[in-house]
């Protein structure tokens, strides 16, 4: 019967799919280079937010240094003003070189210095952390930007020098409200993926591929108990015209 069964699944393997279904398969996967002109379009936005960023530190050295009319207050509304600008750029750069490397197409540095420490780790699920850190710390800085400002609220608001209102009591409410929900959200995908690798770890399901299999028949590493009486179970993926190495065995449970 196992002979029969490891027939069978080799004759499988040898035929594999159909030209149609290669050729379509290929066409599908080709299809993720979509995508580059939108990271190539975000680059084009971090240009401009590098324009914008010299523009408002004009403006800071122009009024505060040269005209001498800005306040402390003032001041320090313009530099978080820059440091909002840097975070949107780190946040943009993340999602250029982290997107591009998990949905497109590998970034080959080959062992450059200036490799970012989380780029040879990068998945889906780690890039949606960072985000969300990310955009926690541009949130914290808008609200810093409303607690300095709500300093001279007067009854209930806080009006600019044309008599707009620019801040209430309302506003900042629900300011802090989005802001604590945006702390929530990134514990919730960070112990999503805690929870991930933990499965990963100790789900007693170990998957390896036809090409570890063979290289493990040929040169044993060392002894392994029997995996039944280990109760450990290995999964082998067979793909398409893959031949199962020599040495192996189909068992049938």
């Amino acid at each position: 019967m196992n002979e029969r069964l490891h027939h069978s699944i080799e004759r499988s393997a040898k035929r594999g799919p159909g030209p149609a279904s290669r050729t379509l398969a290929g066409f599908i996967f080709a299809s993720r280079w979509l995508q580059a002109p939108l990271y190539l379009g975000l680059i084009i936005a971090q240009a401009v937010y590098v324009v914008l960023f010299f523009v408002e530190l004009w403006h800071l050295i122009e009024k505060s240094v040269l005209a001498g009319h800005f306040s402390e207050t003032e001041v320090m509304l313009s530099v978080l003003a820059l440091i909002d600008i840097v975070m949107i750029a780190n946040l943009l750069i993340m999602v250029i070189i982290g997107g591009y490397e998990t949905f497109v197409s590998k970034i080959r540095l080959d062992g450059h210095h200036d490799e970012p420490d989380w780029l040879s780790h990068v998945n889906a699920n780690l890039l949606k952390v960072k985000l969300a850190i990310s955009i926690i710390s541009i949130s914290s800085i808008h609200l810093l930007k409303t607690f300095i400002e709500v300093g001279r609220m007067d009854g209930g608001i806080v009006k600019d020098a044309s008599g707009k209102v620019i801040y209430s009591s309302e506003g900042v409410f629900w300011e802090v409200m989005i802001h604590l929900a945006f702390i929530v959200s990134a514990l919730a995908l960070a112990w999503i993926d805690r929870m991930s690798q933990h499965g990963a770890k100790h789900g007693g399901h170990n998957e390896i591929t036809v090409a570890a299999v063979a290289a493990e028949l040929r040169e044993p590493a060392m002894p392994r108990r029997d995996a039944a009486e280990a109760g450990e179970y290995v999964t082998v993926r067979l793909p398409a015209g893959a031949v199962l190495p020599e040495g192996a065995e189909v068992v049938r449970d």
